[in-house]
């Protein structure tokens, strides 16, 4: 539900941008820098946050962390100024920043080490529910009810989260001073490297593609589709974090690569045939089933590489990393939209994907190890 709420907090400006920029008297531009504004206070803080708040005990943290979304969100459902919402976004990506940086080591700290893979696919089951229904139904609702409203019943979500968190979710103490690893030490276990370069490359290919999607489907006649397109993506993605959650304990490495190949595969088809629209609906399902499991499979990775006492330290690097790679796709897939076309967005995530497959690949010993 954490991750659920982060995502929809983030992404659900994306589908109200007319109705905001009314509402706040600005232009749709100026309404975008409310998703850029929440990705620079989770890029900003992630790293912080973890290092200062290291030795708290978790689940008081969780719900302070769950208060900032309450208290940002109503923030932007009763602002009027422009500059006020900016200010409550960035401090709402600031409490996602924070979020994402301990819910895989708080979910693995419930369950026996045979399960621990299994229960981050089942933490990170929001993501992907937030992508496929909750951006659709809060446009919905934005158009019928106004975009205050949306924020206004996400802050109830997170009212009922609160009471869920204090009724239900087991607090755990956090690590000493001793205990803790610094970002520094991390960074140099075996593996730990690897694993984010293919995070990297992996997270670059990506948001190229999603972030365009629109003028991508131009050429297929399928930009009217849109929708529909992100539907069949998210129902794939939520069919995949089921299979990676069955065998992620069990195959982590030959899920990477299977990813990394499908993903792969995907970009040459598309390469070659982004001008069919049966072609690009079955790539699409291929895409999703590729990305959903990729959080699951790389925080896995990351968690077994660094090991107990440094999982909470690993995971906001990771929040880090994958955040640029959500700027870098779209700078890098807008330039290639204005100076190449999007024809050549298949052969670049190709090269990408390539890279992370040969990064993946390599890392055989440490990183996505054999077993």
């Amino acid at each position: 539900m954490t991750g659920f709420i982060c995502i929809l907090t983030e992404t659900i400006p994306a589908g109200l941008l007319p109705l905001i920029g009314e509402g706040l008297h600005v232009t749709k531009g100026l309404a975008g820098q409310l998703i850029t504004f929440y990705a620079l206070g989770s890029l900003v803080a992630a790293i912080p946050f973890t290092i200062f708040t290291g030795g708290y005990r978790r689940r008081p943290l969780l719900i302070a962390i769950v208060v900032g979304f309450l208290v940002f969100n109503t923030i932007t459902a009763l602002s009027t100024s422009y500059v006020l919402t900016l200010i409550a976004r960035f401090f709402a990506g600031v409490a996602a920043g924070a979020a994402w940086g301990m819910i895989a080591g708080y979910a693995r700290r419930m369950v026996p080490d045979a399960l621990k893979g299994r229960a981050l696919a089942v933490a990170m089951v929001g993501t992907p529910i937030a992508l496929t229904f909750g951006v659709p139904i809060g446009t919905l609702l934005g158009d019928l009810i106004g975009w205050r409203a949306v924020f206004g019943l996400m802050s109830v979500l997170t009212l009922g989260l609160i009471g869920w968190v204090f009724w239900k979710v087991p607090d755990y103490p956090g690590q000493s001073a001793k205990q803790r690893m610094t970002v520094r030490q991390v960074l140099v276990l075996p593996g730990i490297r690897p694993i984010l370069a293919v995070v990297l490359a992996w997270m670059l290919a990506h948001n190229i593609l999603y972030t365009y999607i629109s003028p991508f489907l131009e050429p297929s006649g399928l930009v009217e589709n849109v929708g529909l397109v992100l539907l069949i993506f998210g129902l794939a993605a939520l069919i995949s974090i089921w299979i990676v959650g069955l065998w992620v304990d069990r195959m982590l490495r030959t899920l990477v690569l299977i990813s990394l190949i499908c993903f792969a595969l995907v970009a040459a088809v598309l390469w070659a045939g982004a001008q069919s629209a049966p072609i690009v609906y079955a790539a699409v399902v291929v895409w999703g089933l590729t990305f959903g499991g990729a959080a699951t499979l790389l925080q896995t990775a990351l968690a077994d590489a660094s090991g107990e006492e440094g999982v909470d330290v690993v995971m906001p690097i990771n929040t880090t990393v994958w955040n640029i790679a959500i700027a870098g796709g779209g700078l890098i897939g807008g330039t290639l939209l204005e100076v190449v076309g999007v024809q050549w967005f298949p052969a670049v995530l190709l090269a990408l994907l390539l890279i992370g497959l040969i990064i993946a690949w390599r890392a055989k010993i440490h990183g996505f190890p054999r077993k």
